[in-house]
């Protein structure tokens, strides 16, 4: 897994590259504890790369949105790919997440 992190104004954008998988996501964990532990509050992970997530890997992203809601942070996804997409309306956590198809606009919805 390859994390890419920017900064526009407040907003932390993490892109991934690469398998959210059992077994892969220490780097990915470690990265959002950093984030939090640095005042970020706002973050947006764009998952354009992200070619497969397994059961782990969307276990890695409900901690991630949790403990973003545990310091009253929020957490967007960002270019889900349709498999990706539907594994989170089958799992009913498209409710859950806010979810975007353009960088704009998920980085507009901040301010929304």
């Amino acid at each position: 897994m390859n994390i890419t992190e920017r900064t526009l104004n407040d907003i932390t954008l993490l892109d991934l590259d690469g398998n959210l998988v059992i077994g892969g996501n220490k780097e990915f964990r470690q990265r959002i504890k950093t984030i939090i532990n640095s005042d970020v509050r706002k973050l947006i992970v764009n998952l354009a790369g992200v070619q497969y997530m397994d059961s782990s890997g969307l276990g890695e992203l409900i901690s991630c949105y949790t403990a973003m809601q545990q310091v009253s942070g929020h957490l967007r996804l960002l270019h889900l790919s349709h498999r990706l997409h539907h594994l989170l309306v089958i799992t009913k956590l498209i409710t859950v997440f806010e979810t975007f198809d353009s960088e704009s606009a998920a980085v507009a919805s901040f301010t929304a």
